[in-house]
């Protein structure tokens, strides 16, 4: 039986701690059920305003964004039109991130503001609460090492989107495994 909602793991990789001031530079996003089903996207900086170390730790290039990243009104459209693919008739994509509320936010506002609309709507699973209410843990208690620790993923973070959208789809797959059954 097909479900009415698909769970769509997505990481980001910014210049800086908010949107609107800085920009997205990398968008990865895969399906938590197949993560093989996967996209990846180099976005051009919207924006002059960085903050180096945040730059520094995705490993991306400024420059090199620039003259050979994706337009982001077209790496959002390529976005929307691989969740369209995936995402079957009467299903609803859901954002599943790892502190969803800062990923969100980038592809929330980079949605809006170049495209209109957000396929994700105005609501996100963020598996770090997701964790706490499985677990019963604090949230000191919900880093993704201590994750990791729990639930022995094979993969591992490393600051390249799509694959933490991936170690991101393998951490919530096994937590919905450990958490009640629905």
């Amino acid at each position: 039986m097909m479900s009415d909602e698909l769970y769509v793991s997505v990481d980001v990789e910014t210049s800086g701690p908010v949107p609107g001031i800085y920009s997205l530079l990398s968008i990865g996003a895969c399906l938590v059920s197949e993560p093989a089903q996967s996209i990846y996207l180099e976005l051009q900086p919207d924006g002059l305003k960085h903050d180096p170390e945040a730059v520094a730790v995705t490993g991306l290039e400024l420059s090199k964004l620039e003259s050979e990243g994706l337009p982001p009104q077209v790496a959002m459209l390529k976005l929307e039109q691989w969740l369209t693919q995936v995402c079957s008739v009467g299903q609803k994509v859901v954002f599943v991130g790892l502190n969803a509320p800062f990923d969100w936010s980038f592809i929330n506002y980079y949605f809006h503001k170049y495209t209109g609309a957000n396929p994700f709507g105005f609501t996100a699973i963020d598996m770090k609460a997701y964790y706490m209410g499985v677990t019963g843990c604090r949230w000191k208690e919900t880093k993704s090492s201590q994750m990791t620790a729990r639930l022995n993923p094979h993969s591992a973070p490393n600051h390249n989107a799509l694959d933490d959208a991936r170690f991101q789809a393998e951490l919530f797959a096994l937590m919905l495994a450990e958490g009640p059954s629905r």
